[in-house]
């Protein structure tokens, strides 16, 4: 079955909500994985892998549709490995265009939002449903 095709279901950290992807974007197995679903109104993106200047695009373009279409944009971003200045340039460009999320942050993206101090700019939440909620 290709990539495209598949349902790829995504758990809350309540056990009881399970989420059903409307839309999913994914990327070679090296590189880095975008998946996309509505829940609660609100478009959650998760995003794996690293992001830099070569590898940032897929994200870029998924984040910025879905800040036109959605009022509130929320980045799982607990499954990002490596981010640079290229991925906190995007982040706070949608942050500034809608209302974004940033969700579990991996300890290297945290560090470099506190490093930065981005961390004070974006609202960062522990869960999905937090994010949702705020």
């Amino acid at each position: 079955m290709p990539w495209n095709e598949a349902g790829l279901p995504a758990s809350t950290s309540s056990s009881s909500a399970m989420l059903v992807p409307e839309q999913v974007t994914a990327h070679a197995s090296d590189g880095p994985q975008v998946r996309q679903y509505e829940y609660r109104g609100a478009c959650v993106i998760a995003a794996a892998g690293e992001y830099d200047m070569g590898s940032i695009t897929p994200l870029s373009e998924v984040l910025h549709a879905a800040a036109k279409q959605y009022p509130k944009v929320i980045l799982d971003a607990s499954d990002v490995t490596f981010a640079d200045s290229t991925f906190l340039n995007l982040i706070i460009l949608i942050h500034q265009t809608g209302t974004l999320r940033l969700v579990a942050p991996s300890a290297q993206v945290r560090r470099v939002c506190e490093i930065t101090g981005v961390d004070s700019v974006l609202e960062i939440r522990q869960t999905i449903e937090d994010a949702v909620a705020s």
